[in-house]
C-alpha cells in the first residue's frame, strides 16, 4: 500500500476470532517467526506452514518452530515433505529418500514404512508436527504436470497398499499424516496452482479407482486428509472439491468414513481464488466442511484480518454457521494437543544439517525400480563414454519448486568416488525453453537428463536434434515419461538426490 493508511481491523466478539483464528494456517516470508505472527499465535491461531526458502538449517527450522510453540503450545506446525522430488527439509540440498514412484516400483510397503518413519523422525527433531503426505493421488495421466512422480503409480491396489504403509510410517514418529489431493488429482492435465482441472468422472468410476487409496489410508489411520482445487462437473457442477459440501462432507466422511481434520490445499492457489480471492475461498472451505484453511507461502497480516472478517461477515449474513466454525476449531485444537506431546529440545540434535550422506546400500538398492530400453543396456553393456552432458532444464511445478535434482545434486555436496568425480568432470551444456534453438550441443557421446521429456517440446526437438546428429546419444528421463518411453532410455520415475546418486552408480565411474 503506497500512500494509504491501512485499514484499521474491526471489532469483532473475542471468542469468535479466536475460533475463526483457530481454522488458519498461513505462511510467511522470512527464517525467524515475525512479529505479527507470533502476536496472531497467541491470540489463537491454528498454527503455521513452513516451506522451502523458510528453511535454513535443522537448527534454525528448530528455533523456529521452538518460538512457534512459545507463542501457542498448541499449534499446528506444517510441511510439506514428501520425501522426494517435493522436499522442505532438503530444499537446499536435494532430498535423500526415493520418492513415491520408485517405492511404488519396487513395491515393498515395509520399505515404504521405513522411508516413511524415517521423514517422520526428522520431522518430529525439527518441531514439525503434520506433514502433507502422502500423495496418494493416482497418476492415470503420463501428461499430469503437477502429481507424476508424486505419485505411488497407475494401479489403484498399488498406490492404497503403499500409501496406507506411509501413513504408518510417518504416524509411528509422531507426525500427522495428510492423505491428499482428495478425491484423486492423478487425472489432470493442468496445474491446479495455475488453473481448475476438470476431472469429468462418475461417483461409481471414482469408487473404483481414485477413492481406493483414500479409503486405504483412512482405515490405515491417516489424522488429516488434503482436498483438492479440482472441478467434478458429476459430483459437484458449481464448486471445486475444496468448497463441495457433496465431496467433502457426502463422500470423504459420509461413504468413506473419515472423522479426522480436514485441510485444504493452498487457498492462494488460481483453482481456489483465482475468480473469488481468498477470503471468499476461506469462506466456501469452511462451508463445504473443511477444518483448518491452508493459505499460502507468503501470508501476511493484512490477509490474515481480511479473511477473518470475511468469515464473521458470512456468519453474520447466514452464509456459515458458527457451529460450522467451532467443530472445524474444535478438531485443529484436538488434534494439536495430541501432537503436542514428546517434543522435546533435546531431539533437535538428532535432526541432520546441510547434505547428509546418501547411503550407497541403498543407492544400489532403487535401481531396479530403473527402467532400462534396449539403446541403454547396450551403452552400459559396452562401457561407453560420455564426453558431455545435455542437461534439460524445464520450469519446476510450483510443487516442486527449486530444490536441487538428479546427479546434479549430488556432485553439487562435493562427492569424490569414482562416479561422482567423472560425472563431475563432464562438460555440462543446459538447455532451456528459451534458449534451446540457440545453444551450441556438444560433440561426440552425450548423456542427455531431464524431466517429463516428453511434455516439452523444446526437449523434444533438442533430443531429436542430438539423435539424428550422432548415434551416441543416451536420454535419460528423471520424471515420469511417457508410455511409449520415447524420449526415456533410461527412466529413473524421480530426481531426489538419492536417485541422482543411483543414477551415477549406475552409469558407472567413467560416465
Amino acid at each position: 500500500m503506497t500512500g494509504t493508511a491501512a485499514a484499521e481491523p474491526r471489532l469483532l466478539d473475542p471468542r469468535l476470532a479466536r475460533r475463526i483464528a483457530a481454522t488458519l494456517l498461513p505462511g510467511f516470508v522470512g527464517t525467524t517467526l515475525p512479529g505479527w505472527l507470533e502476536r496472531r499465535l497467541r491470540d489463537g491461531l491454528g498454527g503455521v506452514c513452513v516451506f522451502g526458502p523458510n528453511i535454513v538449517s535443522a537448527e534454525q527450522l528448530r528455533a523456529l518452530t521452538d518460538a512457534i510453540y512459545a507463542a501457542n503450545p498448541e499449534a499446528i506446525v506444517a510441511i510439506d515433505e514428501e520425501g522426494g522430488d517435493v522436499t522442505r527439509l532438503h530444499y537446499a540440498t536435494g532430498s535423500p529418500y526415493p520418492g513415491n514412484a520408485v517405492l511404488g516400483r519396487l513395491g515393498d510397503a515395509e520399505r515404504t514404512e521405513q522411508v516413511a518413519a524415517r521423514v517422520g523422525a526428522e520431522l518430529r527433531a525439527v518441531g514439525v508436527n503434520l506433514d502433507f503426505a502422502p500423495d496418494v493421488d493416482i497418476n492415470s495421466n503420463p501428461d499430469n504436470p503437477v502429481i507424476g512422480v508424486r505419485s505411488f503409480g497407475v494401479s489403484p491396489a498399488v498406490v492404497a497398499e503403499q500409501g496406507a504403509a506411509w501413513v504408518r510410517g510417518l504416524q509411528s514418529a509422531g507426525v500427522a499424516a495428510c492423505a491428499k489431493h482428495f478425491p484423486g488429482h492423478g487425472d489432470t492435465a493442468q496445474d491446479s496452482h495455475l488453473a481448475l482441472p476438470v476431472v469429468d468422472l462418475s461417483a461409481a468410476e471414482l469408487r473404483e479407482r481414485e477413492l481406493v487409496p483414500f479409503r486405504a489410508a483412512v482405515e490405515a489411520g491417516t489424522r488429516t486428509v488434503m482436498t483438492s482445487h479440482i472441478l467434478l462437473p458429476q459430483l459437484d457442477a458449481a464448486l471445486p472439491a475444496t468448497f463441495s459440501h457433496p465431496i467433502v462432507e457426502g463422500l470423504l466422511r459420509g461413504e468413506l468414513g473419515f472423522d479426522g481434520l480436514v485441510v485444504t490445499d493452498a487457498l492462494d492457489m488460481l483453482g481456489a481464488s483465482g475468480e473469488r480471492g481468498i477470503p471468499e475461498a476461506a469462506v466456501l472451505a469452511l462451508a463445504a466442511g473443511c477444518d483448518l484453511l491452508c493459505l499460502g507461502t507468503e501470508n501476511t497480516d493484512e490477509q490474515l484480518t481480511a479473511i477473518v472478517e470475511a468469515v464473521a461477515d458470512a456468519i453474520a449474513a447466514g452464509r456459515l454457521t458458527v457451529e460450522r466454525v467451532e467443530e472445524a476449531a474444535g478438531r485443529v485444537i484436538g488434534l494439536a494437543a495430541e501432537l503436542r506431546a514428546d517434543v522435546e529440545p533435546a531431539q533437535a540434535g538428532s535432526a541432520s544439517s546441510g547434505a547428509p550422506v546418501i547411503d550407497p546400500v541403498e543407492a544400489r538398492a532403487i535401481v531396479p525400480a530403473f527402467e532400462l530400453s534396449d539403446a541403454a543396456r547396450s551403452w552400459l553393456r559396452d562401457g561407453r563414454r560420455a564426453s558431455g552432458v545435455v542437461r534439460l532444464e524445464t520450469v519446476a511445478n510450483i510443487a516442486v519448486g527449486t530444490a536441487p535434482w538428479g546427479p546434479f545434486a549430488e556432485t553439487a555436496t562435493g562427492a569424490e568416488d569414482g562416479a561422482a568425480a567423472a560425472f563431475a568432470a563432464l562438460p555440462v551444456v543446459e538447455v532451456t525453453e528459451e534458449d534451446s534453438a540457440r545453444t551450441s550441443l556438444p560433440d561426440g557421446p552425450v548423456i542427455v537428463i531431464g524431466k517429463d521429456n516428453h511434455r516439452h517440446a523444446f526437449a523434444r526437438e533438442t533430443i531429436d536434434r542430438l539423435r539424428a546428429e550422432r548415434g551416441d546419444v543416451l536420454v535419460v528421463d528423471m520424471g515420469w515419461p511417457a508410455d511409449d518411453r520415447r524420449y526415456a532410455d533410461i527412466a529413473t520415475f524421480g530426481a531426489s538426490r538419492l536417485l541422482g546418486r543411483a543414477l551415477l552408480d549406475l552409469l558407472g565411474p567413467g560416465s
